[in-house]
């Protein structure tokens, strides 16, 4: 019975699926993300800028000797040692005096993008079998790898982490609890944590910001009052003492946000002009400090509340009301498939290309040239940070082994490579219970399947019947909570 139902399923799924589907979504929605989020390219020109405007791949080709551009199968990237990558033309609207000139430019080949083996963009998508056996393709390759100059390359699955969720856990053998949240938005991330020592007090570190920063002090300059703290802490008397304890030991409680603003500003910046200080206590609070939430002044009254509610639950956990999160739950885990690995290559690949655009612009101008985006557009300039990543699979955060050669061994070896799953964490350290099986991967993670010696227990193989979601939009899921009642504004 066993195995009629995994012949069924498998008949009826690509094991390969989770891969293909990210790479989808990244093409659709990531890239065209990532160029909006840029907006503009402004250099230092008097009235004169960019915009930055629709984004559009081709079906993957080939540029020959003499110029002219073909359509290349997946197999005769392979014999000669191509890359089968797909052009990416934007859109460019100049902006002259804040007046957008529409028909100047228009599409712009910027660079090549690496294309999944069956996914929307690839030329074997819904391609019948017997016009694949005549292409040279096999028929039953299950896709979902790149090919750069002629190797087959498959992008590993990196397992995190939960971004912006809370996680708290005992450090330092239990003298301190830290309420930390991996902040992410887009491809920034920042670590942010809330501390309650052996004595009861609140500091808070995160990206750029002094370290140790008294919460209460925090809390001031985010424009929330002693009131407020007390009203939003939790009705448990040991909570409510902590948040008693921590005002009243506290310099910032008589404070106002100004300046509470003045003293971080002073920590972060000293030396520095007044002026300065504040400003650079705005930036580190709106772009620094649980990005998630916003970035703007208005969103920092919510910040607080949330800085309060990591508190609370440390407070909790040091007082033996909460157990303690386990790190190694799968519900705290995240995956990032090939899709997330490419918007954020794409995004460092993009920024280059950027600056690039600026000082070509600039540099034109300077010379009295007339301003062609055509030759000022370098097409090496994206092309060649994506290709390095992915050939050498050093990626963006500094990870290694991100892209690898594909095993061609046998079948079963292929499709377990398209499957890996990798932990970030180092293998020269021990991480006994990182490395254990835990109880909640069952039907996730497959058990027994681990290499021997160094990676054993953090490069690890999904489930036959495992299968991964490849992202949703969190403000719809948000607005339906708000509706139904169960999530306060």
């Amino acid at each position: 019975m066993a195995n009629e139902i995994l012949e069924a399923y498998l008949s009826s799924v690509s094991l390969v699926q989770q891969q293909i589907e990210s790479f989808n979504r990244f093409v659709e929605f990531g890239i065209q993300k990532i160029v909006s989020k840029q907006g503009y390219i402004q250099p230092n020109i008097e009235d004169f800028s960019l915009k930055l405007g629709r984004v559009r791949l081709e079906k993957p080709s080939v540029i020959e000797a003499d110029s002219s551009r073909r359509n290349i199968m997946p197999n005769e990237a392979r014999l000669r040692n191509l890359t089968y990558a797909a052009p990416v033309f934007l859109e460019f609207i100049p902006v002259v005096r804040g007046i957008e000139k529409e028909a100047s430019y228009g599409e712009v080949f910027i660079g090549e993008l690496p294309v999944m083996v069956k996914s929307n963009l690839c030329h074997m998508k819904n391609m019948p079998r017997d016009q694949l056996i005549r292409s040279g393709e096999d028929p039953d390759d299950p896709g979902g790898y790149f090919i750069i100059k002629g190797t087959e390359r498959v992008l590993i699955g990196l397992e995190d982490l939960a971004p912006n969720r809370i996680i708290t856990a005992k450090e330092k053998g239990g003298a301190e609890v830290t309420s930390k949240v991996f902040s992410t938005v887009d491809t920034f991330r920042a670590r942010c944590a809330v501390t309650r020592n052996q004595k009861g007090i609140f500091t808070v570190n995160f990206p750029n910001s002094p370290k140790n920063t008294s919460l209460i002090l925090l809390l001031r300059a985010l424009g929330l009052t002693v009131n407020d703290m007390l009203a939003h802490s939790e009705p448990v008397p040991v909570v409510k003492n902590d948040f008693i304890f921590n005002i009243e030991t506290s310099d910032a409680k008589d404070m106002g946000p100004s300046e509470a603003l003045m003293v971080i500003g002073k920590l972060a910046a000293p030396g520095q002009a007044e002026e300065y200080q504040k400003k650079r206590a705005e930036t580190i609070i709106d772009n620094y400090l649980l990005p998630h939430i916003g970035t703007t002044p208005q969103d920092r009254e919510a910040k607080g509340k949330f800085l309060i509610e990591a508190a609370k639950r440390a407070s909790l956990v040091a007082n033996k009301y909460l157990k303690q999160d386990d790190k190694d739950h799968y519900a705290n885990k995240r995956l990032k498939l090939a899709g997330d690995l490419m918007e954020e290559l794409f995004a460092y690949a993009f920024k280059f290309f950027v600056k690039d655009v600026k000082y070509q612009i600039e540099r034109t101008s300077a010379r009295g040239r007339k301003m062609s985006i055509q030759t000022i557009v370098s097409s090496d300039t994206l092309t060649e940070k994506i290709l390095y990543a992915m050939g050498t699979g050093t990626w963006v955060a500094g990870q290694t082994g991100v892209s690898q050669v594909l095993d061609r061994t046998n079948l079963v070896s292929t499709y377990a490579h398209l499957r890996r799953v990798k932990s970030p964490l180092a293998k020269k350290h021990p991480h006994f219970r990182a490395r254990d099986v835990h109880g909640t991967q069952w039907g996730k993670i497959c058990p027994s399947e681990s290499p021997e010696g160094q990676e054993v227990g953090l490069t690890k193989y999904l489930a036959m019947m495992a299968k991964v979601t490849t992202g949703a939009e969190e403000k719809f899921t948000e607005e339906k909570l708000k509706e139904l009642g169960l999530k306060k504004d």
